[in-house]
């Protein structure tokens, strides 16, 4: 199922043709207004600009009450109600036929995996796999069924990417690669019919495996300094430029090929040649991440695309394109770190009860039990987030602000898994070739980094969450003061006030009612446990009061807001961990294991104590040390399915 479909009556979101879009020379982006009255160049304010442009006209794909303003973490910090129904995810009601496509891709991967045919000799994923998964079903659960696909439903498809990452966590990447952030989400989501027709089938069975094609050696975060052209010739367009770091970069492979036509971004659906050719070269470079994949560079010289492979502008623009997809590739992070830390977890449990030290095995030590605890406190919140944004998605929400949160948390808690509790615990053997860490680190770090690097994600979260407040209230004094020639505005000035009269006077209007009522307590649900229910009122209750922070800190830096980036992503992170806390407490509530819940209370705890600038106390002590003791000793479901791997260099105990 895509977030976009074809008939606007049978899903709450609008096809491209019918959203409205944005004419030229429309009127200047908040943003872009701001950087300019603040003195920036031209430059900035334009590049700053068309990024803001591109955002705006993504929004139009969604209705109203779907879009960023009416989203849950929007609506959390500036609505006067809490939106307390749309963090609460609705039990799963999976398709049963996908189910068993789901179990023998799983059992496909596994198989291959001990039988030592997954990978060949130059360490990658074998292409006997790809196809092998391409018959199960793999590459087409994405796809609509109409094309061939089992149009999974993306909550589903987010869980089941969490499964096969304790098998192989590369082969569940390159599901999201192909099916979220590759050539079937544009195809779904900005395709003719004819273009739908002829590739999606191809990639639905796996004949052809996609990847897209967006960063360059020169954009990166900045996509407004792409370079790669497209120029039309004939029934062709001819295609120059460079690609970098993308995954999937392989010949033979359908890419969704992001350039400049006529000076405006566009995607073309480009067939890559079986083999290398002066009009197409690949890049190869050596990356220490994605190991088991192809992640290569790519130079176009001449190259030449179909003109009907071009997706139409009318529908959406190369960044709008490229916009759609990242949220979906988001969520799989967090599923896919989910995964991941399930390994590290269940490969520290039997090495912790083996490794002795002053003649008691290191599992009984508080130290390591925090670990554990800890480690199980990550893996529920991601649980949480996988499920709540991936739900949003399917109902139709844009997703962008909860999308940018599983993300920044998914890519930093795995990181802190890896270096701070697995490595730690498993001392010098951690770096032994072979070991889960020693073979693996870097792809537990480039998760930060993969769909947008953490602080600039959190940037532009705190950049959603001020858009709309800036616009209502900020942007008309700024305007006023701008018509006036006023460039540092002095409230004892008569003129200055005068000029100020009418904007100000309604952020006076705002900012009183905010301080005497403002907004309504939340109501946490009755079936929250009473350990948890104290973390979900202290972030409800707190995301409500971050209304008046964010509003203070455009406040004292109003035009310099920009230039403060440390104070906006600080700012962000706290307001971020706060729906961390809201939606694992929900989660950990549904599912109602007791060691669940016991994780989610570690895991809120810890963000409580990072929140408030508080050390822990006995209570998080003791709190940890309990789960720890009963997930070593087997209790709850976290590790089902998951297996334990050997002991690296078994020595005789004493």
């Amino acid at each position: 199922m895509s977030t976009v479909m074809n008939d606007p009556q049978s899903n709450p979101t609008k096809t491209p043709t019918d959203a409205p879009s944005t004419p030229a020379g429309e009127e200047k982006s908040f943003a872009e207004t701001a950087l300019e009255l603040a003195g920036k160049s031209a430059a900035e304010a334009k590049s700053t600009g068309a990024m803001d442009k591109a955002d705006e006209q993504v929004e139009g794909l969604f209705l109203e009450k779907y879009r960023t303003a009416n989203s849950p973490a929007h609506l959390a910090s500036w609505g006067e109600k809490f939106p307390m129904q749309a963090f609460v995810t609705p039990p799963l009601e999976a398709d049963p036929s996908v189910e068993k496509i789901m179990q023998t891709c799983l059992d496909v991967v596994r198989t291959r995996r001990d039988d030592g045919r997954l990978l060949d000799e130059k360490g990658k994923i074998t292409e006997e796999t790809f196809a092998e998964l391409g018959a199960a079903g793999y590459w087409g659960l994405l796809v609509d069924q109409e094309y061939g696909g089992s149009g999974v439903r993306f909550t589903q498809f987010a869980k089941f990417l969490t499964r096969m990452a304790t098998v192989d966590p590369t082969t569940a990447g390159l599901a999201s690669v192909h099916g979220c952030i590759g050539a079937v989400d544009p195809l779904l989501a900005f395709g003719n019919e004819e273009q739908k027709r002829e590739y999606l089938p191809k990639l639905a069975s796996g004949e052809k495996l996609s990847a897209f094609a967006l960063t360059e050696p020169c954009a990166g975060s900045d996509l407004t300094a792409l370079r790669t052209t497209a120029v039309l010739d004939g029934s062709d367009y001819v295609v120059n430029g460079e690609k970098l770091f993308i995954t999937n970069a392989v010949p033979g492979r359908t890419v969704g090929l992001v350039c400049l036509i006529e000076g405006k971004p566009a995607v073309l659906i480009a067939d890559l040649p079986a083999i290398e050719n002066e009009n197409f070269q690949i890049k190869p470079y050596g990356l220490y991440a994605l190991k088991s994949a192809y992640n290569q560079g790519m130079v176009f010289k001449d190259f030449r695309v179909p003109a009907k492979n071009l997706l139409d502008p009318g529908k959406g623009d190369g960044l709008i394109i490229a916009y759609h997809g990242l949220n979906r590739g988001r969520v799989a992070l967090c599923a896919n770190a989910a995964g991941t830390m399930r390994v590290m977890l269940q490969s520290i449990l039997p090495w912790a009860s083996y490794r002795k030290t002053y003649g008691q095995a290191i599992e009984k030590r508080e130290l390591v039990r925090h670990r554990v605890a800890q480690l199980a406190g990550h893996i529920v919140s991601c649980d949480a987030l996988t499920e709540w944004c991936a739900w949003l998605l399917d109902e139709g929400y844009r997703g962008e602000m909860e999308c940018i949160i599983a993300k920044i948390y998914g890519s930093e808690v795995n990181k802190e898994a890896a270096i701070e509790l697995f490595m730690k615990t498993h001392g010098g053997r951690s770096f032994l070739h072979g070991h889960l860490l020693g073979d693996n680190l870097h792809d537990f770090l480039a998760p930060c980094i993969y769909e947008g690097e953490g602080e600039m994600l959190g940037m532009a979260y705190f950049k959603s969450l001020v858009k709309e407040h800036g616009k209502k209230y900020f942007e008309p004094i700024g305007k006023a003061l701008h018509a006036a020639g006023i460039k540092e505005p002095n409230m004892a000035n008569p003129t200055h006030l005068w000029a100020l009269r009418g904007p100000a006077l309604n952020y006076v209007k705002w900012r009183a009612y905010q301080s005497i009522a403002g907004w309504t307590r939340a109501t946490i649900p009755g079936n929250v446990p009473k350990k948890l229910r104290g973390h979900a009122q202290f972030a409800t209750d707190n995301l409500q009061k971050s209304r008046l922070e964010i509003d203070g800190l455009m406040t004292k830096h109003q035009l310099k807001l920009a230039d403060r980036q440390c104070a906006m992503a600080e700012l962000s992170e706290r307001i971020q961990s706060l729906v961390v806390m809201l939606v694992t407490c929900l989660h950990a509530s549904k599912v109602g294991d007791e060691v669940t819940v016991a994780a989610a209370d570690v895991a809120c705890q810890r963000l409580m104590l990072k929140y408030n600038g508080k050390r822990p106390g006995d209570r998080y002590y003791r709190a940890v040390s309990k789960l720890g003791k009963n997930i070593a000793e087997g209790q709850g479901n976290l590790l089902d399915g998951v297996d334990a791997p050997e002991i690296m260099m078994q020595y005789e105990q004493k």
